[in-house]
């Protein structure tokens, strides 16, 4: 095997996603605990020590105590280079999730034990499932008191729509959580809580081991033995094909809080995960042993240093080997470029790097030239990876400065932040960017981008609310938009790249103006996301 195959064969690159609170942040960072990335992990909450979670970078998330962007954390674990992505949580930053599913090769989904499924649970699975990218579950918080476990297996499979395979199984929960029970390995692996700071205190025992009464006490004994019983008569036979075409979902108990099952599962997580999976475009498969470079833009984040007011470009390598001195080809542009200041990030730390491979995520200045999509790949090839689908906005504000004289300001701070994907942007028909219709997807995404124009860019904001819950964009290119027959609570905009579009209050507005305009062709996407 030569390097290069040795290199990306060894990469995993995975998203976190959950509900909010599951405990997905400090699952995340147990794993860097474990990879020596970091010496002591975050309270996430922050609220009672000065550490905060390394993955929530930007001030709000210190503040709030929640994930309002994805960050990107890499690190080195029993001889695999490991790119995991964290994901928000929060529902209204969902759009920033489904994007970053776009550069994952598997996904961790974390359940709380107490809660089961949750909304924003089923919603990302929806993402994943689509995707056909392998899944695996880790059932947290089984230090507090939970729902029976073979009850969790069921609400995953109903809900979920996925057969499953508990790789561990738990022996209580709670104050009397004992450990969990290997099915591979068929032994007890007992618990002992230490706070949390280091690795629990876990030991291996034998089914038949005669200290095992001693050691979970006699009744966690009879009730593990019949769950063993039940299990293996009832569950599915584990299919590693299965898994990695994401038709079977391997499933771990444990507790992050406190390391318990956080390092068993990585392992068994580490073998049974792909390594970089092949990615389409309109010309077939990239293999990702390819020896030609190729990569695509999943996120862009302006001012991740204040100080310097930068803005860095994430990509995704999708085959090949990444050389800092090589040129590469952007396609969007049809240009020929050195990717400038190449970065491998740990949330906001960086260090600078001269090579990358397949799997791994980049990070490099960009001077304002990449969109959200944009393939990048050895010069002389020429091909696009699939589009990243915009999601349709269902809140809008008018905003405009509230100092005339920062109209600069005001702009690029826009601009740049729309780039990113955080907000969508849109103006009336021959209007500039005096004043400026913003969409979400999530309200508390208002309250972000109020947040950073003030930080950020140092511009107040008058906002006013709008009306309006949905968007279509215009598909006929042989329609004068400004003729349509539209009701009065109807709002004719264009997006910047000068697509029109429709905002209305209701779905009975949007059936009045198909029904009113014969031929009409409405879309919830844009045609640049169609391709």
């Amino acid at each position: 095997m030569n390097n290069l195959e040795h290199e990306i064969g060894r990469r995993r690159t995975f998203a976190i996603i959950s509900h909010p609170d599951a405990g997905k942040t400090t699952l995340s960072e147990k794993f860097l605990l474990y990879g020596g990335a970091i010496a002591q992990a975050g309270a996430v909450k922050g609220k009672k020590s000065a550490r905060h979670a390394v993955s929530d970078w930007m001030e709000i998330e210190k503040q709030r105590g929640i994930s309002v962007t994805s960050s990107v954390m890499q690190f080195q674990y029993n001889n695999y280079c490991i790119n995991i992505l964290d994901t928000p949580g929060h529902q209204d930053f969902s759009e920033d999730t489904y994007r970053t599913l776009m550069a994952a090769d598997s996904a961790v989904m974390v359940i709380d034990a107490s809660k089961g499924v949750e909304n924003q649970t089923r919603k990302l699975f929806k993402v994943c499932a689509m995707r056909h990218i392998p899944i695996f579950t880790f059932i947290n918080k089984m230090d507090r008191e939970s729902k029976n476990p073979f009850d969790l297996i069921d609400e995953i499979e109903n809900e979920l729509g996925m057969p499953t395979y508990p790789v561990n199984w738990p022996i209580s929960s709670g104050k009397d959580f004992r450990g969990v029970y290997d099915r591979r390995k068929r032994h007890i692996i007992s618990f002992e809580a230490t706070g949390g700071h280091h690795q629990v205190a876990a030991t291996e025992v034998d089914l038949s081991d005669p200290s095992l009464s001693e050691l979970i006490g006699e009744e966690n004994r009879a009730s593990i033995m019949e769950d063993i019983e039940l299990l293996d008569g009832a569950s599915d036979e584990f299919d590693l094909k299965a898994v990695h075409e994401g038709r079977l979902s391997p499933v771990f108990f444990g507790s992050a809080l406190t390391n318990f099952g956080v390092e068993p599962f990585l392992e068994n997580f580490l073998e049974m995960t792909p390594p970089p999976l092949a990615r389409k475009t309109a010309e077939g498969e990239i293999d990702p042993f390819d020896k030609n470079f190729s990569a695509f833009v999943f996120k862009i984040q302006a001012n991740m240093n204040k100080a310097h007011r930068d803005r860095l470009t994430f990509m995704r390598i999708c085959s090949g080997k990444f050389d800092r001195e090589m040129e590469v080809y952007h396609v969007q542009s049809g240009k020929k470029m050195r990717l400038s200041q190449p970065q491998q990030l740990m949330a906001q730390d960086r260090e600078i790097i001269s090579e990358a491979y397949a799997g791994d995520i980049i990070g490099v200045f960009d001077p304002g030239i990449f969109s959200i999509g944009d393939t990048v790949c050895a010069v002389g090839k020429k091909f696009e990876f699939e589009g990243i689908p915009t999601f349709a906005p269902e809140h809008f504000q008018r905003v405009y400065p509230k100092d005339t004289m920062k109209r600069k300001q005001f702009v690029k701070g826009v601009t740049q932040i729309a780039q990113e994907g955080a907000i969508q942007i849109f103006h009336e028909p021959d209007t500039g960017m005096e004043e400026v219709i913003v969409g979400v997807v999530g309200v508390l995404q208002f309250d972000v981008f109020d947040y950073r124009m003030k930080n950020e860019y140092n511009v107040d904001l008058v906002k006013t609310g709008l009306p309006y819950s949905y968007i279509r964009w215009i598909e006929n290119k042989d329609i004068d938009p400004k003729t349509l027959k539209i009701s009065s609570d109807t709002k004719l905009v264009q997006d910047f790249k000068g697509n029109y579009l429709l905002l209305f209050t209701s779905e009975w507005n949007i059936r009045w103006a198909l029904e009113k305009n014969e031929g009409l062709v409405l879309s919830e996407f844009s045609r640049g996301d169609l391709q």
